[in-house]
């Protein structure tokens, strides 16, 4: 399935902020940015990730912080009162 047919099914674009341990220096953070389509709230693709990176990469996860956005919606319509002639 393409992005756009996923994206007409409700996929979202969705990033997370990863912050992480640095494995050579366990008192310092390093963040990392991850983006893709996936279904909000349960963010399965993400979830995924999250799992992949707990058991191949050795920096611990600190924190995740998501944010996600409807690429497609609805058009929307703001009316206004008034006219205009075009001669």
């Amino acid at each position: 399935m393409d992005d756009f047919e996923r994206m007409l099914k409700d996929h979202r674009l969705t990033t997370a902020e990863i912050l992480y341990y640095l494995p050579d220096h366990p008192t310092l953070l390093q963040s990392y940015i991850w983006q893709e389509l996936d279904m909000a709230p349960q963010f399965p693709v993400l979830h995924r990730f999250l799992n992949f990176w707990e058991r191949e990469i050795e920096g611990k996860l600190h924190s995740v912080t998501i944010a996600s956005a409807k690429l497609i919606s609805p058009a929307e319509f703001v009316f206004c009162k008034g006219q205009l002639n075009i001669h």
